[in-house]
């Protein structure tokens, strides 16, 4: 069971659509602290106002269904290592000193670095299923 109390890890993007990337990321994110919450900035429909993130054509619904199936695949289960959340659209993360968290970016290595959702996007528009 996801425990609210317990340090978590947090991923925060438009996840349009989710992706093996993204996968990657989580399990990262996992072994840093045991669970993850997944946040979905709610910019379903519109330009999310930071250049290059104009499409998003996925609801939250259908993004957390991705999610849960993509890491249901890989045997993570959720409310139990992850929860996802829907969130305003968030640009900015300010912060004072000494907060109790950190920034930590994955190296995740250039396969991994290659994945777009932009791609898959345009790959799913040609194959009708955009």
């Amino acid at each position: 069971m996801f425990d609210w109390k317990k340090p978590t890890a947090q991923m925060l993007g438009r996840w349009q659509p989710w992706h093996d990337g993204h996968t990657a990321l989580f399990e990262k994110a996992l072994k840093k602290t045991g669970q993850v919450c997944i946040m979905f900035r709610d910019v379903s429909g519109v330009d999310a106002g930071v250049d290059g993130q104009a499409d998003n054509p996925f609801e939250f619904e259908e993004v957390k269904k991705r999610i849960i199936d993509g890491l249901a695949a890989h045997g993570y289960e959720h409310e139990k290592e992850y929860i996802v959340l829907k969130v305003p659209n968030v640009t900015d993360i300010s912060y004072g000193r000494g907060v109790g968290y950190t920034f930590t970016e994955h190296d995740l290595g250039e396969e991994i670095h290659k994945i777009s959702a932009t791609k898959i996007r345009k790959k799913m528009r040609d194959e009708d299923q955009l």
